[in-house]
């Protein structure tokens, strides 16, 4: 199955450049959409301009990822509250999913509770999210480079969650640069676990840079296997381009082009 493909703004896109520049290459590479990390004053000009290039949005951050997350109790009527408005945002403009995050580990938190409150947050949430028929999707991150303490870094983790809230709305956005880190086994997973995946990012590594020959993921092998599953959502590309900034795309394009 052909794979939808994003890129993520502003990650891969130059300060210096114009956005109607930028997603004019974008487009014409071939991608099917952009990906947003906020809902922040531009916003809106963000999503129209995308609209005048036929570039739909695939996702958005929706809750303040520094505000504390849902392995924490305490925050769960804010995140509640935060997620009801990027619901109604993404339903309202055709936007598929958007993520949320667990938090940081904390002393005297173990995994199994940090599972069951972050399930216990989204359970509160999640009838809405199927009311609107938005994804919900439970980022994961690695905790020994990029997001230290960072609690939902493991797949396992993240699909205990899912399968605790049970809704065919919560979902995980599969990060093949933060689980290279810190699992590999990367194409057996995706196989295992395709059913509760909403959203994937990728990145070469070590650092975040080209999907090139000068990283250590076989994305090639990568692209098929998500192909093989039959996932018809999107693929977002959030590595650091170095180089020839329309090479890097077009490379990453062409290796998640496959059928």
């Amino acid at each position: 199955m052909a794979i939808r493909q994003a890129v993520c703004i502003p990650m891969l896109k130059p300060a210096e450049m114009g956005l109607d520049a930028f997603f004019e290459i974008v487009a014409e590479i071939g991608f099917d959409a952009v990906e947003l990390w906020g809902r922040g004053d531009d916003f809106a000009q963000l999503m129209k301009t995308a609209a005048a290039h036929r570039l739909a949005v695939a996702s958005f951050i929706g809750v303040a990822p520094m505000g504390g997350g849902l392995n924490a109790r305490e925050h769960h009527a804010r995140i509640q509250t935060e997620l009801q408005v990027a619901i109604d945002v993404a339903a309202d403009n055709g936007i598929p999913g958007i993520i949320c995050f667990s938090g940081d580990r904390r002393p005297g938190l173990t995994d199994e509770e940090g599972i069951n409150n972050t399930a216990e947050g989204l359970k509160r949430i999640a009838p809405y999210a199927e009311q609107k028929g938005v994804n919900l999707n439970l980022e994961l991150l690695n905790s020994r480079v990029d997001h230290k303490g960072h609690q939902c870094d493991h797949t396992a983790w993240a699909v205990a969650v899912c399968e605790q809230v049970n809704s065919p709305r919560v979902k995980i956005l599969y990060d093949i640069y933060h689980m290279q880190i810190m699992e590999g086994d990367l194409i057996r997973t995706i196989r295992d676990n395709i059913a509760h995946f909403g959203h994937f990012h990728t990145a070469g590594v070590p650092g975040r840079g080209n999907l090139d020959d000068m990283q250590e993921i076989n994305y090639s092998g990568v692209a098929r296997a998500i192909s093989e599953t039959g996932y018809d959502l999107y693929v977002g590309h959030e590595f650091t381009p170095g180089g020839d900034l329309v090479a890097a795309l077009r490379q990453a394009y062409n290796l998640f082009n496959v059928v």
